[in-house]
């Protein structure tokens, strides 16, 4: 079955150069993309701490909304301050619903006054695009097909694609530049999914393998897979989408408030006015019925997307989205929805775990501190 999936999957522009390296493919997100290479998730995931970690994310889509007054129309969809990103500024923002729930999570960048750059997920760009077309009206949406992302993250990733294009190293966190990389042209922006400092890169999908090698050629870099990027972002206590949010879930419920910028808030200069506005400010106000929260293991047992969480008398109160091993805490975490009254730091549940008592604890996130650059 998995094989057939496998040999039905779209392909990214990379995937050749992933066979070569040695990566094992699987299906994800409708791809066929590398879950890890030989040195494994563990050893991937520390050298992204340590050095600098190169994934493909060209499975990702990316699209360009521009017109007169996109901004303003723009803000009939995200709850962000659009018209108020500067150029080439962008923003982590969410597609709601008309009842508050989450279609999905992207990042908005400003490419010039009336031109917006979308990166969206993967599963979900046809049905964003969809969305964007039925909403946006006058606008016009165009899907960059031919185009792929890199992400470069690390300690060290500053200090080499500022050595390769010097007009990065003014960029700060949720900043890009039109640029070049080995002759390619390119937008690179200081971001990335990983909580470390680092790029992503968009380039034309005939460049990207050439680019890559070239970044290969650096002893300091090394391809890494779906697996270490997954283990980088729990530990960062990052969502992701489908797992820890979906259309059933609200911002305030995701622990997203953040992503509603204030000028948006009930009583701010631009309230409301996007999809489900009145039940995410009824939600702020009165609170939610369930939260998602992090959580430690107590001990090594891995516990995974799907387990029930429970009280001490038995009680279900909670399903956990993501879990795993985390590498650089050397210790099992994860997320998990609770319902209310039981989401406080430190509170001590169990999740269920092939029919066993599992103990976890609630926890802070992001569980390894992010280090992403602000200048």
């Amino acid at each position: 079955m998995a094989q057939n999936a496998l040999k039905d999957s779209l392909k990214t522009p990379l995937y050749d150069l992933h066979v070569e390296l040695g990566g094992k493919m699987v299906p994800f997100a409708g791809y066929a993309m590398p879950v890890q290479y030989a040195a494994g998730i563990v050893r991937e995931h520390q050298h992204t701490r340590e050095a600098i970690g190169i994934f493909d994310v060209s499975h990702m889509g990316q699209m360009l909304v521009s017109g007169e007054g996109v901004a303003e129309a723009l803000e009939a969809l995200l709850p962000i301050d659009v018209a108020g990103l500067g150029i080439n500024q962008q923003c982590y923002s969410v597609l709601t619903t008309e009842s508050g729930g989450i279609l999905d999570d992207l990042i908005v960048t400003r490419w010039s006054e009336n031109e917006f750059f979308l990166v969206v997920n993967a599963a979900t760009s046809a049905g964003d695009l969809e969305h964007l077309q039925n909403h946006l009206r006058g606008c016009d949406i165009r899907v960059l097909g031919q185009r792929a992302l890199l992400a470069v993250q690390g300690p060290k990733a500053g200090e080499l694609i500022g050595e390769l294009a010097p007009d990065t190293r003014a960029l700060t966190f949720m900043h890009g530049v039109h640029t070049k990389l080995f002759d390619h042209d390119c937008y690179i922006t200081r971001s990335g999914y990983t909580g470390e400092d680092g790029f992503e890169i968009s380039v034309a999908d005939t460049a990207v393998e050439a680019v890559t090698r070239e970044l290969l050629k650096d002893p300091r870099t090394a391809m890494i897979g779906l697996g270490a990027r997954d283990t980088l972002r729990l530990e960062a206590g990052l969502c992701l989408y489908g797992n820890d949010m979906d259309r059933t879930t609200s911002p305030i419920e995701a622990g997203l408030q953040w992503s509603i910028a204030r000028s948006r808030h009930a009583g701010g200069d631009k309230t409301g006015g996007f999809l489900g506005a009145e039940t995410v400010f009824s939600q702020m106000e009165e609170g939610v019925s369930r939260k998602r929260v992090g959580f430690t293991v107590v001990g090594k047992v891995p516990v995974r997307a799907g387990a029930d969480v429970i009280d001490e008398a038995g009680n279900i109160v909670g399903k956990v989205t993501s879990g795993g091993f985390g590498p650089t805490l050397g210790a099992s975490i994860g997320m998990a929805y609770l319902d209310r009254g039981y989401e406080k730091v430190g509170t001590d549940l169990y999740a269920l775990v092939r029919g066993k008592q599992v103990a976890i604890t609630v926890a802070k996130t992001p569980f390894v501190p992010q280090r992403y650059y602000r200048g």
